[in-house]
């Protein structure tokens, strides 16, 4: 209990600072402030419900929770939906990281261990599209979202792969985790595309 409540606040300083920091430029404290704890609410909210209801599904339903959280932010506080989304994105990777480290403490859990790993890779992974993604000829409008969609999709098409192979790791639902992962990969670059053809 200590250990989750721990990580939890910890993981939420984080998401703050990183979720601040992202979008310092563009909008004032309040708005920024508001918006996180807007997403950290709906993390939470539905992380409660998946305690209750549906432990295994507990990532699934988080990024349902900020998914929500994103869109109320965007209607309530009249922020754009991309910038949010993808400083949303890299906040809550710290926070990811922290609950699969824990886990894979608490219960020895090697798969767990792995997806800490793979965490701290999509981190990386983040920072290096967010320096270079204007390099990218491709990517004509240069709009912010590229980074934080394409770590969604890179993110979502691991845990396809993983699946595929059965093996089971914390936060995998049922047999049918691959399709529905490969299906989320597969929205998150759609949704690059699109962007990338947006007028700047």
């Amino acid at each position: 209990m200590i250990a989750s409540a721990l990580t939890t606040l910890v993981g939420i300083l984080v998401f703050i600072f990183i979720f601040w920091k992202k979008q310092k430029e563009d909008y004032s404290s309040e708005i920024i402030f508001k918006s996180a704890f807007t997403i950290i609410f709906g993390i939470i909210a539905f992380s409660i419900v998946g305690m209750n209801f549906a432990p295994n599904a507990f990532l699934w339903l988080e990024l349902v929770g900020a998914a929500t959280g994103v869109t109320l932010s965007v209607n309530q506080y009249k922020i754009r939906f991309y910038e949010s989304l993808d400083a949303m994105v890299i906040a809550i990777m710290p926070w990811l990281a922290l609950l699969f480290l824990k886990d894979s403490v608490v219960n020895s859990s090697l798969s767990s261990f792995i997806a800490f790993i793979i965490i701290l890779f999509l981190i990386f992974v983040y920072y290096f599209f967010d320096q270079h993604y204007k390099d990218f000829g491709w990517y004509k409008s240069g709009k912010i979202g590229f980074a934080g969609l394409m770590t969604l999709g890179i993110f979502f098409l691991i845990r396809s792969a993983i699946a595929s192979f059965g093996i089971t790791v914390l936060s995998f639902v049922s047999r049918f985790e691959a399709v529905v992962s490969g299906v989320f990969a597969f929205v998150c670059f759609l949704l690059v595309v699109n962007l990338a053809r947006q007028k700047t």
